[in-house]
């Protein structure tokens, strides 16, 4: 992890989950749903470490296996690793937002805690 990461933030985005199924297989798409929000999150966050809150897997999992939200809006927090013993000293938990109106066409935000 690169030596500026290391302060906690959370972030709320969009993420297309239509672009990143396409040509998958019906029985396989909720699993890798699950995967992609897992490597998004590693990759904005810069953090090995990603857990999945149970609502997020809920709400991508509510349509069945074989159809995924085109789009979920997800809320992830990098947050300092509180066991001694960890690889890394920094994690990312992803939950899900809730968006009565839809996601599409919203921002990234940066939200203060």
């Amino acid at each position: 992890m690169a030596k500026g990461n290391t302060d906690a933030v959370t972030r709320e985005y969009t993420i297309n989950l239509h672009k990143r199924l396409h040509g998958i297989a019906f029985k396989k798409r909720a699993p890798r749903a699950v995967k992609e929000i897992r490597a998004f999150a590693k990759k904005a966050m810069q953090t090995e470490d990603v857990r999945v809150d149970v609502k997020l897997n809920k709400a991508v999992w509510s349509k069945g296996i074989r159809n995924v939200p085109k789009r979920v809006r997800v809320q992830i927090s990098r947050k300092r690793n509180d066991n001694e013993d960890a690889k890394e000293e920094m994690y990312s938990y992803v939950t899900v937002v809730d968006t009565p109106e839809g996601c599409k066409g919203m921002l990234t935000k940066v939200l203060d805690e």
